[in-house]
């Protein structure tokens, strides 16, 4: 991947993280203030919208982001892509089983076990970049592969965990759909908006499937020509960086702040996502990265230390925007609030803990 690229897209990363934070502590402040009726009309009225509309856009970019790095970037070769991919897997895993441990054999609440496995990469490169010459660039880019296989994760169990009653009909009229899409691609048809028109016919057709309709970017994604791919995103990032994603952190973080209190925070739901994101998350990525090096089967990335390694791992457990993703398709109600309130808690320990290891290196 081109260094120019690499820089403009952390820039835009960290920007978006900024905007996410931003949105996110409006969101808190309406919620707990006498417009918390205001604030709840407004999220009431465009909640679907926004989660299920918008961010299939967001989900496009994700896509896009797996398949150029696949095919001609970071991870377009084996030895390049085990590290992370495997620091990946193991960075899902625990913080998963932490969470199954605190809520086995509570059927409500053991349904949200995928809401620690995520990685922010817009909270987490916004934090790399505070700390600019601190950290090489190949730190970056591990941290930003290893996203991207924390985000096929999250797609897979999204689609096979949290589908709701399917209606085939719906379902065979969207593979159709893709069909046709596999022909385009493979006739190298690269007409923008004819992929984005035969997108929204999927998009229909998979919400009343009963899968989630935000996974048809991904599968849009993956039938675009890779010669296509930089004009999607150059028509797409910035929007999406700039406002779908920050006004997805304004709908979902309305958090009443009075009913976060200590043994709320101690409950299952909370405390499991908590110990998932800060700790799980550094265990899984930390402890495989150290068996792989030690044992030689990868290298540690460029001009990378274990203490840079020890702060990234800790920056990984920022879960944010795709957790509280999961956590709205988890939960409802009291137990979504407790949800959140462990995702806020958990990701600000672990951005914590990962700058001031990174900062005092």
């Amino acid at each position: 991947m081109p260094i120019k690229f690499i820089a403009q897209f952390f820039k835009l990363e960290s920007i978006s993280g900024i905007l996410l934070g931003l949105l996110s502590l409006t969101a808190l402040i309406l919620m707990n203030s006498p417009l918390r009726h205001f604030y709840l009309h407004l999220v009431s009225s465009s909640q679907f919208v926004i989660n299920d509309a918008l961010m299939s856009f967001f989900f496009l970019l994700v896509g896009l982001e797996i398949k150029r790095e696949m095919m001609v970037g970071e991870l377009n070769t084996f030895r390049r892509s085990l590290l992370p991919g495997v620091a990946a897997i193991f960075g899902m895993a625990i913080p998963a089983l932490i969470y199954m441990g605190f809520n086995f054999g509570h059927f409500r609440t053991f349904r949200g076990w995928a809401i620690p496995t995520a990685t922010d990469i817009a909270f987490t490169l916004a934090i790399l970049n505070l700390l600019k010459s601190r950290i090489p660039l190949a730190l970056k880019v591990f941290v930003t592969a290893l996203a991207i296989f924390d985000d096929i994760g999250a797609i897979i169990i999204i689609a096979v965990f949290y589908a709701k009653q399917m209606h085939y009909v719906y379902l065979a009229l969207a593979a159709g759909i893709m069909i046709i899409l596999f022909i385009m691609h493979y006739i190298k048809i690269s007409r923008i908006g004819t992929y984005l028109l035969l997108g929204g016919l999927l998009w229909v057709c998979i919400l009343k499937s009963g899968i989630h309709p935000t996974l048809t970017g991904v599968l849009l994604a993956l039938m675009i020509p890779i010669e296509v791919i930089p004009r999607v995103e150059n028509k797409f990032h910035y929007w999406v960086a700039y406002f779908v994603l920050p006004l997805f952190a304004f709908v979902n973080m309305g958090i009443p702040l009075e009913k976060i209190t200590l043994s709320s925070l101690l409950t299952p739901v909370s405390l499991g996502i908590i110990l998932g994101l800060w700790l799980g998350k550094f265990l899984g990525i930390f402890s495989s990265v150290f068996f792989m090096v030690k044992t030689g089967i990868a290298r540690l990335p460029t001009d990378c230390t274990w203490r840079m390694l020890l702060g990234a791992s800790f920056l990984c457990g920022i879960g944010f925007t795709m957790s509280l993703f999961i956590g709205d398709l988890a939960f409802s109600g009291s137990i979504l609030e407790l949800a959140r309130a462990g995702i806020v808690v958990g990701s600000l320990l672990s951005g914590i803990c990962g700058y001031l290891i990174l900062r005092t290196q």
